[in-house]
């Protein structure tokens, strides 16, 4: 079976390269191949949302800060993301929270506490982050 297929790809790529001498040499040639033409590539809709939900600006360290600390208080992801304003965390923390990666407890005490924790949701990007993570260090460093 090997060898029939390597024939069957010889032959159709001799007939695919008589075809571009000949049009090289203006002569209209039609080349007819075996094979099925190939399915349209497409993204799945559903990889496309969750790629621009993690993929959106500081959504991602905002994960992983989480994945690393468990529940913590705004000021202490505040911390562990230097570079990200606090207007900007506030804003990416209600996203992640109506998109139902993170859920935020506000414990009625004097002053009121508020901690952020990761919803099981949340917790199951682990393994893609962590695929990321080693991606980012072989190609990125």
């Amino acid at each position: 079976m090997g060898r029939s297929r390597t024939r069957a790809s010889s032959k159709r790529r001799r007939l695919r390269d008589m075809a571009l001498s000949r049009s090289a040499s203006r002569h209209r040639v039609t080349v007819l191949t075996l094979e099925r033409p190939a399915e349209k590539a497409h993204c799945c809709p559903h990889l496309h949302e969750a790629v621009e939900l993690i993929g959106k600006r500081w959504s991602g360290a905002i994960i992983v800060v989480l994945l690393d600390g468990g529940p913590m208080r705004f000021s202490e992801i505040a911390q562990a993301i230097p570079q990200l304003s606090d207007r900007l965390l506030s804003e990416r923390m209600k996203e992640l929270e109506a998109r139902g990666i993170v859920d935020r407890h506000v414990h009625n005490e004097s002053p009121v506490r508020v901690e952020y924790e990761l919803t099981e949701m949340g917790r199951q990007l682990a393994p893609a982050l962590d695929q990321l993570k080693s991606w980012s260090d072989r190609w990125l460093a």
